[in-house]
């Protein structure tokens, strides 16, 4: 009776630390929750085997002190949300309306897009360049666990590639920004190709892969682009929906707020650009998320 009693006791511990949802302070009761799912979709955990029940509620436990732990180290007033887990089958991404440039279905060439197609109560925050390289920002992003994408350009990492290698083992992608940043456009399709190429090879020599995702600088691009990044091994390029400061937000839509599946824009910046540092950009961005009842999501997860 005493086992069977303590049984059913780790599964109401279970089921409540599953329902919880983020928050310190008053609301960290509910520090756990995921984003809504769409569709009744499921969330990450699944039921275990009734024999586990006292671990698993005893994992929960654990995960869920230290998220609020984290939170709390790093000024944050609520728990960042757990985002769903990976969809299944990732979902169709097509250029944007008024994003195409001419010949762009005809040639296959690479989607153009500011929001990926879903209807979870996520987004996706994107890194632009890395002239910034801080520390703290790389310890607040692993004990926080929240998933970003970095964009770089050579003329700005060169002097640490040991920084971005790090950033890489703690679980960020590192994609394609262009050697030296500059407004394509402006340049003949083969210095545009050498720019978009020649920082696939960076990265590939630096930190061990090829990426598939590529960003224009200034978001600027004609079909010369797209062509050359097609040639370099490009499979789609992400630009954003809205971006974040370490003061203010700035949107892409008339509505001025964020929806499922955003993509989110930031730079690494410090306080020779911006009035405070990287991780307050993160508290900014968190907070507006959270709030809202979004989680941060992977991007090449969905897509």
């Amino acid at each position: 009776m005493v086992r069977a009693s303590a049984r059913a006791g780790a599964a109401v511990l279970a089921l409540m630390l599953l329902a919880s949802a983020g928050g310190c302070g008053e609301g960290a009761a509910r520090a756990d929750r995921e984003a809504p799912p769409a569709h009744g979709q499921e969330g990450r955990f699944a039921a275990p085997p009734a024999r586990s029940l006292e671990r698993y509620a005893d994992e929960l436990r654990r995960s869920y002190a230290a998220r609020v732990t984290a939170a709390r180290r790093w000024g944050l007033e609520k728990v960042p949300l757990l985002p769903p887990a990976p969809p299944a089958r990732k979902p169709k991404v097509t250029t944007r309306e008024g994003f195409e440039v001419d010949g762009h279905a005809e040639h296959g060439l690479p989607p153009v897009f500011t929001t990926v197609p879903t209807e979870r109560k996520v987004v996706f925050l994107t890194i632009d360049d890395g002239a910034e390289k801080d520390p703290a920002f790389l310890r607040m992003m692993s004990e926080l666990n929240i998933p970003y994408s970095a964009f770089l350009s050579d003329y700005v990492v060169k002097d640490d590639y040991d920084y971005f290698r790090r950033m890489r083992d703690r679980g960020a992608t590192l994609n394609n920004h262009t050697l030296h940043h500059r407004v394509l456009p402006h340049l003949s399709y083969a210095a545009q190709k050498r720019e978009i190429c020649g920082m696939q090879d960076v990265v590939q020599k630096r930190f061990g892969t090829r990426p598939k995702l590529f960003r224009p600088p200034y978001g600027e691009y004609d079909r010369d682009t797209l062509r050359a990044a097609k040639a370099c091994g490009i499979e789609a390029v992400p630009l954003w929906n809205a971006e974040v400061y370490v003061d203010r937000w700035e949107y892409r839509e008339w509505d001025r707020d964020i929806h499922p599946g955003d993509i989110v824009l930031t730079h690494f910046r410090g306080k020779r650009n911006w009035d405070g540092t990287m991780s307050d950009m993160v508290r900014r961005f968190l907070k507006l998320v959270t709030d809202k009842g979004y989680a941060v999501a992977r991007l090449e997860d969905y897509l």
